[in-house]
C-alpha cells in the first residue's frame, strides 16, 4: 500500500495548514481573554515536546504508522483496542471539524441552506481529493497554503485600518497570574490544536526522505503556533478582550470592521474561503490518518472502499454529535480534549516511548 510518497515541504505544509485548521474558526484562550496569545504560546512549547515523542517513536519503528508500531512495542492483543481508539480519535475529529465549519458557513453566508448540504458537499470533495492517495493531498497542500498565508497577511495589513485597533487591548498582560493561565492552558492548549498532529505518525511512512522527520514536525508546530499567535494578537487588538472571549467566529467579526475609505470593505467571503482551506487540511489529515489505521488493522490492500465507508460516517456523526453548536463546543472544551486526547495524545506516546526505550535497551526492537 506505500507506493505514493509525499515530500518533506509538502507535510509541513500539510501540517502546518492542520493546525491552523479549525482553530482559526474557534478563537484560541478565548477565557483568557487579553493573555490568549500566551496561552497559545504556552500550547506550541509544550506540544514541541510531544512531537519530540512521536518523531523518536518513528525513528525506532522506522517506515511504520503508529497502528503498525503499537503491536511491536506492546503486543498484539493490547494493542488492538488503543488501535480502535486511535481510529474513534481521528474519525470523530475529523466529524467535529466539519461540524465546525457547516456551523460557520450556514451561520453567515448560506443562511437557508441545510447544513447536512454544507458538510456532505464538502466531505464528497473531501473524499474524492483523499481516493487520488497522499501525493495528492500532499499537492493540493503546496498549492493552497501559501495561498492560504498571503490572503491571512492581507487580512492582518487591513486590520490596522480598523479605527478601534489598540495593542493596548493587550494588557494588562498576566493580569491575573500564571498560575490561572497555565492551570487554563494545561492540558487543553496543548491537546488543540498542537497534540493532534499525532496524526502525522500516519504520514511518515509516505515520506520520500526519512531523514528528517523530527525537523518536519517542529517546523509545521512552530509555523501554526506563530501564525495562530499573531492571529490572535491581531483579533485582541482590533475585537478587544471581552467581545474576543464572546464572540463564536473572531476572526469573521474582525475583518467585518475592515473599511478603506469606504471602498475596500466586505471581506467575508475571503475569511469564509480560508477557513475551508483551514478545515481541507484538517479532516484531509484525519480522514486520512483514519483510512491508513483501518486498512492496516484489517490488513486490507486498498483504502478506497475505507475512505468512502469514512465519509458516509463523519457526515451524520458530525450532525448528531450535538444538538446545537454551543453544546458542541461546550462538549469538546469540558470532556473531549481535556480527558479523551489527554490519553490518547499525551499519556499513551509518553508510556510508548518509555516501552520502547525499555525494548530498545534490552535489545528487543
Amino acid at each position: 500500500m506505500i507506493k505514493e510518497k509525499i515530500s518533506a515541504i509538502q507535510l509541513v505544509y500539510l501540517m502546518a495548514g492542520y493546525v491552523l485548521g479549525t482553530a482559526m474558526i474557534l478563537g484560541l484562550g478565548a477565557d483568557t481573554k487579553q493573555d490568549a496569545w500566551i496561552y497559545i504560546l504556552i500550547g506550541m512549547g509544550s506540544s514541541l515536546i510531544l512531537m519530540v515523542v512521536y518523531t523518536q517513536l518513528s525513528t525506532y519503528y522506522s517506515g511504520d504508522t503508529l497502528v503498525q508500531m503499537l503491536p511491536k512495542i506492546i503486543g498484539r492483543f493490547l494493542s488492538y483496542p488503543v488501535i480502535l481508539l486511535y481510529i474513534v480519535h481521528f474519525t470523530y475529529s475529523a466529524a467535529r471539524a466539519c461540524r465546525e465549519l457547516g456551523d460557520l458557513i450556514v451561520t453567515t453566508i448560506l443562511t437557508e441552506t441545510p447544513i447536512l448540504v454544507v458538510i456532505g458537499s464538502f466531505m464528497v470533495l473531501m473524499i474524492y481529493c483523499l481516493l487520488g492517495g497522499v501525493e495528492t493531498l500532499g499537492r493540493m497542500a503546496e498549492i493552497i497554503f501559501p495561498i492560504y498565508i498571503f490572503a491571512l497577511i492581507l487580512i492582518w495589513l487591513l486590520l490596522f485600518s480598523v479605527e478601534p485597533f489598540d495593542l493596548k487591548n493587550l494588557t494588562p498582560v498576566l493580569g491575573n497570574g500564571v498560575q490561572p493561565l497555565l492551570k487554563k492552558a494545561i492540558p487543553t492548549a496543548i491537546n488543540f490544536p498542537f497534540g493532534e498532529t499525532i496524526v502525522i505518525m500516519m504520514f511518515f511512512p509516505f515520506l520520500s526522505n526519512k531523514k528528517h522527520i523530527r525537523k518536519i514536525g517542529l517546523s509545521a508546530l512552530v509555523i501554526g503556533g506563530i501564525l495562530l499567535t499573531i492571529n490572535s494578537i491581531m483579533m485582541l487588538s482590533t475585537l478587544g478582550p471581552e467581545i474576543y472571549n464572546r464572540d463564536l467566529f473572531t476572526l469573521l467579526a474582525a475583518t467585518q470592521m475592515v473599511s478603506v475609505a469606504d471602498f475596500l470593505e466586505r471581506f467575508d467571503a475571503l475569511v469564509i474561503l480560508m477557513m475551508v482551506a483551514g478545515v481541507f487540511f484538517k479532516v484531509g489529515g484525519f480522514t486520512f490518518g483514519a483510512s491508513v489505521a483501518i486498512s492496516q488493522l484489517f490488513k486490507l490492500k486498498q483504502t478506497r472502499s475505507v475512505l468512502i465507508s469514512l465519509g458516509l460516517i463523519i457526515t451524520p456523526l458530525s450532525l448528531i454529535s450535538s444538538s446545537n453548536y454551543v453544546e458542541h463546543i461546550d462538549f469538546g472544551f469540558k470532556f473531549f480534549v481535556p480527558y479523551f486526547l489527554t490519553l490518547l495524545q499525551i499519556i499513551v506516546p509518553i508510556l510508548l516511548l518509555f516501552t520502547a526505550m525499555i525494548r530498545k535497551k534490552l535489545g528487543l526492537l
